[in-house]
């Protein structure tokens, strides 16, 4: 196959598959199936060279930025090259406005293992979590109107303390100033306390839920500001 016929079949899906690739070439059968999928991985990979095509990751590409029809968002791109996933944790606080950073890297929560990625497009980040606590989730759309996996509020909140447990000492417990001073939360009205309580239990664990009664009474006192 060609680059032109390659981008004319291809240029308006978000990311283009390998094993599509293979789907799609429909009926050359000249050589063996092997022999085929090896040398669509050398064309692939003398594209990439070229500046033709972008790799995600292993198996997974996009067209240029001036072949391609759909430029995919980073949460999209995050979502479909770890799957499952959702997008939470710092990325989803900063979407939210819950801190004032803005936040590079795209996080998100996985039932698989912990994994970082870095590709032309950005760095992306996955912490594992059980399949218990991968809820909390929803639907929203991106710039391109595509479907995108990022995690509610509250639920960007509760991955947020619970993967920072063990930089919360006893002294930080004692007092909310960690959420204001070390944490900066902000806008913190947003949030619905039964929300936060009832995440909190999906985790089974007795230091978060404390860590979230203390940070619903911060969230009472700063939710006018």
């Amino acid at each position: 196959m060609d680059y032109t016929t390659f981008k004319n079949r291809f240029s308006g899906l978000p990311v283009i598959l390998s094993k599509d690739v293979t789907e799609r070439m429909g009926g050359e059968k000249s050589r063996s199936a092997s022999g085929g999928r090896q040398e669509l991985r050398n064309q692939l990979s003398r594209w990439q060279k070229r500046g033709l095509i972008v790799k995600l990751k292993k198996g997974m590409y996009l067209l240029n930025e001036n072949d391609r029809k759909v430029n995919p968002s980073k949460l999209f791109v995050a979502n479909q090259i770890y799957t499952p996933s959702c997008v939470s944790l710092e990325y989803a606080l900063g979407f939210y406005g819950l801190i004032p950073e803005r936040v590079v890297e795209v996080t998100s929560i996985t039932t698989k293992k912990t994994l970082r990625i870095t590709n032309p497009v950005g760095r992306f980040s996955y912490q594992h979590v059980t399949t218990s606590a991968f809820r909390g989730f929803k639907i929203t759309k991106d710039e391109n109107g595509m479907d995108v996996f990022i995690a509610e509020p509250e639920k960007g909140v509760l991955d947020f303390l619970y993967f920072n447990l063990a930089r919360t000492s006893n002294g930080d417990i004692l007092s909310p100033d960690i959420f204001s001073e070390s944490y900066r939360f902000q806008n913190v009205g947003m949030l619905k306390e039964k929300r936060l309580l009832d995440l909190a239990s999906i985790y089974g664990n007795p230091k978060l839920t404390s860590i979230v009664k203390l940070f619903c009474k911060f969230r009472k006192e700063h939710a006018k500001e």
